[in-house]
């Protein structure tokens, strides 16, 4: 198997959000429990608030993006995903199409499969340009079938 997806997932899917969860979550309940009038010159509902509107956001944005990213590797015959506890694995005659974004210093890759798989009908990760090259130049085969998958994103 051939890893395609980048170094950076792990980090942005596991230790980016829980620092940050971990972080703000102690801030946020530490700021609700206290029992100040005012924050400076915010009053204390307001901060109160605002922090937990923040919190709330912080958690929604990583659950809609980063909790979504996935582990991806390759074979001949088979894609395999990860979530970093479990691998399943989905053959090429699954896969629809794929299609990918250009977010400048990344590629964010989506896999839309035929039917459901374990992780939905969608499998978003980013792509490790360099190691997909050298696994499509080993394997020209493939690389004809991903040709004929890929699409605009």
């Amino acid at each position: 198997m051939h890893r395609i997806s980048s170094n950076a997932t792990l980090f942005l899917k596991i230790f980016f959000p829980t620092l940050w969860l971990v972080f703000f979550g102690i801030f946020t309940i530490t700021i609700l429990l206290l029992d100040t009038p005012y924050y400076g010159s915010v009053p204390a509902i307001w901060m109160k608030l605002g922090l937990s509107a923040f919190f709330l956001s912080g958690l929604g944005f990583f659950y809609l993006t980063l909790f979504r990213l996935k582990r991806v590797e390759l074979d001949e015959l088979y894609l395999y995903a990860s979530n970093y506890f479990k691998t399943y694995r989905y053959p090429y005659h699954n896969i629809e199409k794929i299609t990918e974004r250009d977010m400048v210093l990344f590629h964010i890759v989506r896999v839309h499969l035929k039917t459901p798989g374990h992780f939905g009908k969608k499998i978003t990760f980013l792509l490790g340009e360099t190691m997909f090259k050298d696994f499509l130049g080993k394997y020209p085969e493939v690389a004809k079938t991903f040709e004929g998958l890929r699409a605009e994103g």
